[in-house]
């Protein structure tokens, strides 16, 4: 646990699901409506550093973590992502996990999701 980490000091009252190794939250700064974060408890900037049993515990969380937004927003999909390194725009250093409900409509060509982060290799269907 880091004292100047902001996933290792959240509130209780932010946390919607919990595990004795993880939680989730919604996302302070949301994307979209229900945009949540899965988070360990153990501070590691990386999925590749928890065990097997905490990345276990994270995809069960992921899950319950789409079941109640299903049940509370209908969602029409979801974007689900980790920005691993700094290369890959982490700017919090202790892994969370993405989950992004995405509905129709909000995105005039949602074709490629996660694949804009590198936009000049998104539309791979155009250059074919």
């Amino acid at each position: 646990m880091k004292a100047n980490c902001p996933f290792c000091t959240v509130p209780p009252e932010r946390i919607v699901i919990e595990r004795p190794s993880a939680f989730v939250i919604r996302d302070a700064y949301p994307v979209s409506l229900g945009h949540t974060l899965i988070i360990p408890r153990r501070h590691v900037a990386s999925f590749f550093e928890c065990s097997a049993d905490e990345q276990l515990v994270l995809l069960e969380l992921l899950t319950l973590a789409r079941d109640a937004i299903h049940r509370e927003l209908q969602p029409s999909g979801h974007n689900i992502g980790i920005n691993d390194g700094s290369a890959a725009g982490q700017t919090v250093p202790h892994l969370h996990i993405h989950l992004i409900p995405r509905y129709a409509g909000d995105s005039p060509d949602p074709r490629g999701g996660v694949r804009w982060v590198l936009p000049e290799k998104a539309a791979y269907w155009a250059s074919s």
